[in-house]
């Protein structure tokens, strides 16, 4: 027969791991890419003034994307994610 300490001490460990995993659980569905949508950055194919993606920090012009917005962006687009590139 199993000590009752042992069962209750199992018991709250597996209440512990069980927390955990769940509280984890949304943070890895937003994990998995790291990007927002194109309509939650408000992208638009077009430039706003002379902001456009090829000129903001976040495109990676070797394959039209951003390290922000899910999908490819046209060179041209814009969205408020924008940020002026460095140097």
């Amino acid at each position: 027969m199993m000590d009752p300490h042992d069962l209750n001490r199992r018991t709250v460990l597996r209440a512990a791991l069980a927390a955990g995993c769940m509280m984890c659980l949304p943070a890895v569905g937003h994990a998995q890419s790291g990007k927002v949508s194109k309509a939650q950055a408000k992208y638009q194919d077009k430039p706003k003034g002379n902001q456009d993606c090829a000129k903001c920090m976040q495109f990676v012009a070797a394959d039209s994307s951003c390290k922000v917005v899910e999908g490819k962006v046209s060179p041209q687009g814009w969205c408020q994610l924008w940020a002026a590139k460095q140097g």
